[in-house]
């Protein structure tokens, strides 16, 4: 995933944690897929199948808010950039609470990524100090 990155970006913490946290989403949003992705009886779709998919495309937009943060110059603009970082990350984890509850043995795998979201928001505080 290339997105033009300024050469300080690719070495910021933060910015590796959310590409690990894109990898481990997907993978784990693959592994539901197949558990999820088939009809029930009465002819249903399972309904967790579309959170799986939430928890890519959240995880997918965080480095780009990233990068747009480092980039702006204004406070104002960086500001909406932490705060969109603030809601993907709480959409993120309630997302991995809800697909816990699912009937998928890809459930087992979202606590580890509710543990790297957590260290994530942790990055995320100190490096939002640093701006």
């Amino acid at each position: 995933m290339n997105y033009h990155l300024p050469s300080h970006l690719s070495d910021l913490p933060i910015y590796k944690k959310a590409m690990d946290i894109i990898m481990l989403s997907r993978s784990i949003s693959t592994y539901l897929n197949h558990d999820l992705g088939y009809l029930r009886a009465d002819g249903t779709e399972d309904n967790d199948i579309y959170f799986s998919g939430d928890i890519v495309q959240q995880s997918t937009n965080l480095a780009p808010e990233i990068i747009n943060a480092e980039r702006e110059r204004c406070s104002d603009k960086k500001h909406k950039h932490f705060e969109s970082l603030d809601r993907l990350t709480h959409r993120l984890y309630n997302n991995c609470k809800r697909l816990e509850r699912s009937n998928s043995n890809g459930r087992d795998y979202l606590p580890m990524l509710r543990y790297e979201l957590r260290k994530f928001k942790k990055l995320q505080h100190h490096w939002m100090m640093t701006l």
